[in-house]
Formats: C-alpha cells, sequence, structure tokens
C-alpha cells in the first residue's frame, strides 16, 4: 500500500523555502563527474518539529520535478536518499526514473513488502543505491541483488576491514561507490580495491608539493587577467592571447555557446573579445584556468566546475547584498573560482595569494574568511558539506540572507554552471 503525502499542499512553498540543497559530486575511475547527490537540510533550528520527514521528502521531490532536474544537476544523475515511509509512498512517481538513483537509507529494513516495493519501482524505470553500508548485514544481503550501487562509508573504517568487505560485495552485481573519500591515499586505496565510484571532497584537498611553480599556461592566464585590471587595450589582450595556443582555442569555443549568445559564429580572437566584452572576458580566464591542456578532458573536470559554481554563487550573493554595484559582484566572483586554487596549483592558499595580484578584501576572504566575502565563502563551504545548525542560521542572518534567497541563488547558479559547461562540451 502506497501513502500521499502530497495532499499537505499548503505546507509546500513554506516549508521548501525553509531548507537548502547541498549538491554533492559523484565521480568514476577516471575522475569525471556522474552524479550528484542531493542532500536537503534545514536552514533553522526547529523546521523538524514542524512536520515530519515523509513530509518534508515530498515537499523537495515535489519541487524538484516543479524545477525540472536538469536545472539542479545538469546532464549527470541524480542520487536521492528515501527512508521507508518516502519508498512506499506515491510521491516517488513525481521523479524523473531516467534521472535518479534512489538510495535507500540504512535504516530500512529489508521486509517482504520494501522488497516488493523496490521490485516495482525497478520495474518502472528506477535504479537504486544502498547508502552508507559499513558490514553485510542480513539486510544488506537481501537488498544486494536488487540495487545498481553499494555505497560504502570508508570514513571511520579500518584499511583491513573496508579489503574484506570490499571482497565480499564484490561478489554482488551491484556496483561500489566510495562515500566520503576525504584524501588521494583514499582514492587510491578504494581504485585498487575495485571501487566504481567515489563521493568526497578528496579532489579539492590541496596535495602540496614543496617548491612547487605555477605552469606557464597558468602564468599567461594569469598574466592576461593582470592586463584586464590594468585596463589594458583590446590590442595588447589579442596579442598575448595569440601567444598561447590554447587559449586562443577555448576562447572561441567559449565565445561561441548558447551561454554567450553570439548571434554569428565568431572565428577570430578580435571578434571574440568585442562579443563578450572584458567583464565576461575575465570570468572565462578564470574558469579557463582550471582546464587542464588535454583536449579529451574538455570541461568535465569535477574542481573547474565545483569552482565555477563557488565564483556564481558568491557573484548572486552580492548583487542580492549589494544591488547595482558590478564590481562587487565580479570580485565576488574572483573569490568563489579563487578558492581553490591551492588545489588546482598543488601550493599553499599563501603563497598562491602570494602569486597574484589580488586585493585585500580578497586575501582576507581567501587566507583567513574574513569580511563578507569570507563569511560568503564560509556559508557555501558549509551548504557543501550539508551542514545545518546554529552556525549555518548565524551566517545567514549575518548577511541578511534567507534560506528562500538562497535557494533561488543557488538554482541560478547551478544552472549557469550546468548550461555553460554543456555548452562547451557540445560546441565545435
Amino acid at each position: 500500500m502506497t501513502v500521499d503525502v502530497l495532499s499537505s499542499a499548503p505546507l509546500q512553498q513554506p516549508l521548501f523555502n525553509q531548507f537548502f540543497l547541498a549538491r554533492q559530486p559523484i565521480l568514476n575511475r577516471d575522475q569525471r563527474l556522474v552524479a550528484y547527490e542531493l542532500l536537503f537540510r534545514s536552514a533553522h533550528y526547529n523546521v523538524a518539529d514542524i512536520v515530519d520527514e515523509a513530509a518534508a521528502t515530498a515537499t523537495v521531490i515535489a519541487h524538484a520535478s516543479e524545477l525540472g532536474m536538469e536545472q539542479v544537476v545538469g546532464q549527470q544523475l541524480a542520487y536521492i536518499n528515501v527512508d521507508t515511509v518516502a519508498l512506499m509512498s506515491d510521491f516517488i512517481r513525481f521523479l524523473p526514473s531516467n534521472k535518479v538513483i534512489l538510495e535507500i537509507l540504512e535504516t530500512v529494513k529489508a521486509t517482504p513488502e520494501v522488497l516488493a516495493r523496490v521490485r516495482e519501482l525497478k520495474e518502472a524505470g528506477f535504479k537504486f543505491a544502498l547508502d552508507d553500508v559499513v558490514a553485510a548485514s542480513e539486510d544488506v544481503q537481501k537488498l544486494a541483488p536488487l540495487v545498481d550501487v553499494i555505497k560504502v562509508d570508508i570514513q571511520h573504517m579500518p584499511a583491513a576491514t573496508l579489503t574484506a568487505l570490499a571482497i565480499v560485495l564484490n561478489s554482488s552485481k551491484s556496483k561500489l561507490l566510495a562515500e566520503k573519500v576525504e584524501t588521494q591515499a583514499q582514492f587510491a586505496q578504494c581504485l585498487e580495491l575495485g571501487f566504481e565510484f567515489f563521493q568526497g571532497y578528496y579532489f579539492a584537498r590541496p596535495v602540496v608539493l614543496s617548491g612547487k611553480k605555477i605552469a606557464p599556461s597558468e602564468l599567461a592566464i594569469l598574466h592576461l587577467l593582470d592586463l584586464i585590471n590594468a585596463e589594458a587595450d583590446n590590442h595588447e589582450i589579442e596579442r598575448c592571447i595569440k601567444h598561447d595556443a590554447l587559449i586562443s582555442l577555448n576562447l572561441l569555443r567559449l565565445v561561441n555557446t548558447p551561454a554567450v549568445g553570439a548571434r554569428v559564429r565568431i572565428d577570430t580572437l578580435g571578434q571574440a573579445l568585442i562579443v563578450l566584452g572584458r567583464r565576461q572576458l575575465q570570468r572565462w580566464l578564470q574558469i579557463l584556468l582550471y582546464v587542464k591542456p588535454d583536449a579529451a578532458q574538455k570541461f568535465t573536470s569535477p574542481l573547474l566546475q565545483l569552482a565555477a559554481t563557488r565564483g556564481k554563487l558568491l557573484e548572486l550573493m552580492t548583487e542580492k547584498l549589494r544591488p547595482g554595484r558590478r564590481s562587487c559582484a565580479d570580485v565576488g566572483f574572483t573569490v568563489g573560482i579563487m578558492s581553490l586554487m591551492d588545489a588546482l596549483f598543488s601550493m599553499r592558499m599563501s603563497d598562491v595569494v602570494g602569486s597574484v595580484k589580488v586585493e585585500s578584501e580578497v586575501r582576507d576572504a581567501l587566507l583567513y574568511r574574513h569580511g563578507e566575502y569570507g563569511s560568503m565563502l564560509s556559508l557555501i563551504e558549509r551548504v557543501e558539506n550539508a551542514e545545518c545548525g546554529p552556525e549555518l542560521r548565524g551566517t545567514l542572518d549575518a548577511l541578511r540572507l534567507s534560506a528562500a534567497d538562497l535557494n533561488a541563488i543557488q538554482i541560478a547558479a547551478f544552472e549557469w554552471v550546468n548550461d555553460y559547461v554543456e555548452g562547451v562540451n557540445t560546441s565545435h
């Protein structure tokens, strides 16, 4: 028997505005982005007392369906948590079966009713994952034959235990996903054990290499950014771009994407500079720093997408807080995009900041999370990690942002990055 929780329609909009969305990347063995887990968290202290979890999940699903899943995850799949009530409820059908993987929480018991429901939804085209597996329990063994992915929580698991568990789980037909992967060493271990997917921010953690220098191709982009800040003329900027084939190629690809909106194909750098304008050119160059000189990689780097998302989030937050002040929004974008350059360059952030010309408020935000930009960056980092509680609420209040503001800003930023990446990857 299924349960219809969507009948509480008056609760939906106010309730949705009390939640924020954490979108955590899932990578494959080649470290390409393949999916996001969508986590919905309360932006208030006592929202759990307002309505039960099933109604909250129904609200989230209804709005995700209304927005369109592509706006939230782009071309990737979405992993969405379901408990027993959600699994047995009618509102699951609001989700597009070709875009989601239903993640069965560890609290779900493998009762005959649950097993029958999973089989029914599989016949309807849905795919499943098991969440937070730490042992081959009886419930796991019953559900494993029915799911496509088994997620193993490796955070506090000793290496020997992880190895033994992987051997047992690899005997099933399900693919293994290592979650809470925080270091490159953990990624390497799970790779060796046969894991297919990886979730965690290991790719965004700087592996500091002693004496590491910024590569010549990266220095060329930084030099161009300096020229823009110094208000050099277009001829000087064009001459500098022509010295680097990769920058020239990618700039022409960028300017011919739907996101730019050029009415005719742009074939020369001079035209590209006119069509883009200085502000857009600055943004594209900042994003290009994250593109490695590998044509096959294109723009699928999770580090690039995370940095671009942070940049757009800070830009939109700044526009909300300081309306009409375009230069401040540009600083916000710069703080967001630069916040992962320590991971990009394998250098300490203090060395990165020392290598490029940045304003004092950018430096303070990146090094110490000080000032308004630092507070916005801290807020974004908490959202990425699905943290909630007094700290997040306090930061929102200090920035004079509501949970509804945060929701709208996130959706707009996700859509902008998805359109940008899709446009670049399909352009020729």
